[in-house]
């Protein structure tokens, strides 16, 4: 989820704090709204990469939000990322928050425990909002703003994670490779990682051609390249978990393993934990490739330096799917099921996850933006731009990290079969994936 890997590099993260501005309305009649958010900084402080004086969301508001709305009053809280989900949990089930800002998987579960309420008649009833203002992707194809049969809105997208390829060019030259394509197969991600894997014939030090996470959570390349060997998974919803069919042992899944046990020899030995690719976007890189890449570390050495030496040189492509599809997390603002003051919430939430909000999000913290048009982002701002060229195409499968089983056994058997391809160990596929369909038929079972 986005919460590890935002570029929240200038958030100073705050344990718990709830106030209300000095500046908001003295009508006493005004309409309370109370808002939490998971990891957003309320006061003004200083990027700790950059030295620049960041703007809290106490001070945005002051200057862009209560002038407009001198009927509303807000109650802000802020929860760290790491105990955001029971937290924000709580605070639902007691009925002290009305309008949250959180990671899209937890937003989906609070919606399925019935925590939270469908937006459906405050969209159709708002001649002002338009859903088209938002990328296709995070609207209408993720689960962490749509309910599970597709007819429900729940959360508006906020923040969009970033998942993409992204190579070295320096690598390239000095291995005499040519370039990744704007849409790179899995194919040619392989046959070009593995020319520079080896002995640098420049530097004299060692490369790797490769780097994904082996111990990722979420599963992304796994998702992105179900989506480029057409391997669904499963047939279903997943608001009837008990109905759905699996097909976890098709040779499309056979041949996503065959994929991460060939790529495993071009990738650094740290990669297995998720490490080894520490110095990706850096001058001492020695990695030529990384999927599901951010681009955080060479946009954090531009807006410290104001030198274009690394978002030159590390460059974004698309995702691994047949259109550059991959696995896109959002985190959307969603509204409590039991709300106090509906229409006041409401618009609370249009304005934070608006284009004023994402706005004021990107410059001050690089988030990314879940619109379809977002002029304020950087020219050279390439990793923002590609991210929300993927989003904008990538649609939802149900191997995915709202789906309970993929997140609780398929991402840790696909990691296991990693770790045991890794040390040579690697298990009959076909066998490894009939046990893990058996184990996904039982459970549905037991729905």
């Amino acid at each position: 989820m986005m919460m590890r890997v935002l570029l929240l590099l200038s958030v100073v993260f705050v344990m718990f704090v709830t106030g209300c501005s000095s500046n908001q309305t003295s009508n006493p009649d005004a309409e309370v709204v109370r808002v939490a958010l998971a990891g957003r900084a309320l006061e003004d402080g200083i990027d700790p990469i950059t030295g620049a004086e960041t703007i809290g969301l106490n001070t945005f508001l002051e200057e862009s939000f209560y002038p407009n709305h001198p009927d509303i009053r807000l109650e802000l809280t802020t929860v760290p990322w790491e105990n955001a989900r029971a937290k924000i949990n709580s605070m639902l089930q007691s009925g002290d928050v009305d309008v949250i800002y959180t990671g899209g998987a937890f937003a989906s579960v609070y919606y399925q425990d019935g925590l939270i309420r469908g937006l459906n008649d405050l969209i159709e009833g708002d001649e002002t909002f338009d859903p088209a203002a938002y990328l296709d992707g995070a609207w209408n194809e993720s689960y962490s703003t749509k309910s599970f049969d597709q007819q429900t809105q729940f959360g508006i997208p906020a923040v969009l994670g970033r998942r993409m390829t992204v190579y070295d060019k320096t690598l390239f030259d000095q291995w005499d490779v040519e370039y990744l394509s704007e849409n790179p197969t899995p194919e040619e991600i392989l046959e070009k990682a593995s020319q520079m894997t080896g002995t640098n014939p420049v530097t004299g030090e060692e490369n790797y051609g490769l780097w994904y996470s082996g111990n990722a959570l979420n599963g992304s390349t796994f998702v992105a390249l179900a989506h480029y060997f057409g391997a669904q998974g499963a047939e279903g919803t997943l608001d009837n978990l008990g109905e759905i069919n699996w097909n976890l042992n098709s040779p499309q899944i056979v041949d996503i393993l065959s994929w991460m046990e060939e790529a495993v020899p071009y990738m650094p030995p740290a990669f297995i934990n998720g490490g080894g690719n520490e110095n990706f976007g850096t001058e001492n890189n020695n990695v030529a490739i990384v999927l599901d890449g951010t681009g955080a570390t060479a946009t954090s050495h531009y807006r410290e330096t104001g030198e274009t030496t690394m978002i030159d040189r590390f460059i974004p492509v698309m995702n691994l799917g047949p259109n550059g599809e991959g696995w896109v997390a959002v985190d959307p603002y969603i509204m409590a099921k039991d709300a106090q003051n509906v229409e006041a919430s409401w618009e609370v939430l249009k304005f934070l996850a608006g284009k004023e909000a994402q706005e004021y999000g990107y410059e001050n913290f690089m988030l990314t933006p879940t619109l379809s048009e977002a002029d304020f982002v950087l020219e050279n701002d390439t990793y923002t731009q590609k991210a929300m060229e993927i989003a904008e195409i990538s649609k939802t499968l149900l191997l995915d990290e709202a789906n309970p089983f993929f997140a609780s056994d398929i991402v840790p058997a696909i990691n296991t079969f990693l770790s045991n391809a890794y040390n040579g160990n690697a298990p009959n596929k076909e066998a490894f994936l009939t046990d893990l369909q058996q184990r996904a038929e039982n459970w549905s079972n037991n729905q």
